[in-house]
């Protein structure tokens, strides 16, 4: 295998789902962080390791934004060259946002996106040297409640099967979430959050299926949590309920708190405090099978 990306592919090599023409195009601005909007073809960027440290364990990475943008290289790609030198297979997804024009239903569309990323990488295990049990999702903000979304509703069928992929399972083996939404009902919400994916007038069951503190049950995947107590864009409540939920069913669940950091720190390679929080995630999946 090469290093560095080694290729981006498309989710959907025929007509992506949910979707109709539009004169929409992609925008990308660049300026500490690249950010991606109106995403229009939805793809998985993937990093490769070496094959003399692969430890076959892949993770799919959902970067935040609200569901307005993608914070591309802050929570995606920077993130996913850390996993590739260490050993771990890393995939960015590009999913589409529920902000642009060209969705039918545009809540639906992250999920869809996600579903497939985890079947297209689980197909395609064998060829890329990973186990096709040791596949996690991890996701920041708004990607981690996207994330979540799919840790608690990845039996459903949110698209209709057309490949051999399709017929897989989209159940992540594994979740990581930063600084998450979590919730679309409680005062701890984050309301740019809920009116990006579900408008301005949501329904009561759409906020309900939406707050996945409310769907955890014992088949959720084994989940690690990080969140900074003085986050002011996402409340700590978010990660706090996650995490009382998960455990009151017994899944395996490991949290980080951070007395500060605020919101949106990424990988925080030059915080001494914050910069903890991978390597202890990444000890944590090469330890996953023990717990």
């Amino acid at each position: 295998m090469c290093q560095a990306q080694d290729l981006t592919i498309p989710l959907w090599n025929d007509s992506v789902p949910n979707q109709r023409k539009t004169s929409e195009q992609e925008i990308a601005t660049k300026t500490d962080i690249l950010r991606i909007g109106n995403v229009q073809t939805p793809t998985l960027a993937c990093y490769f390791p070496p094959d003399s440290i692969n430890t076959r364990k892949a993770i799919i990475i959902c970067p935040g934004g609200s569901y307005k943008i993608l914070a591309y290289n802050l929570e995606g790609t920077t993130i996913a060259k850390w996993f590739q030198e260490r050993g771990i297979a890393a995939f960015v997804l590009k999913y589409r946002l529920p902000t642009s024009s060209s969705l039918v239903t545009p809540h639906k569309a992250p999920l869809q996106d996600l579903q497939k990323a985890v079947r297209l990488v689980r197909h395609k295990a064998a060829d890329w040297q990973i186990s096709e049990n040791d596949i996690g999702v991890m996701g920041f903000s708004a990607g981690g409640h996207l994330a979540s979304t799919l840790g608690v509703h990845y039996h459903e069928e949110m698209y209709q099967p057309r490949v051999l992929e399709d017929s897989l399972s989209a159940r992540p083996d594994f979740m990581a979430l930063l600084y998450p939404v979590i919730t679309m009902n409680a005062t701890y919400a984050h309301k740019g959050s809920i009116h990006n994916l579900l408008g301005d007038s949501p329904s009561q069951t759409l906020l309900d299926y939406y707050s996945n503190e409310q769907y955890v049950n014992s088949q959720t995947p084994p989940t690690f949590l990080v969140h900074a107590t003085d986050d002011r864009g996402v409340p700590v409540e978010n990660t706090l309920a996650f995490y009382q939920r998960l455990k009151e069913v017994g899944v395996p669940v490991e949290m980080h708190l951070y007395q500060e950091g605020g919101h949106g720190f990424g990988i925080a390679a030059n915080n001494k405090l914050l910069h903890t929080w991978i390597d202890l995630l990444y000890n944590w999946i090469l330890n996953i099978d023990n717990q």
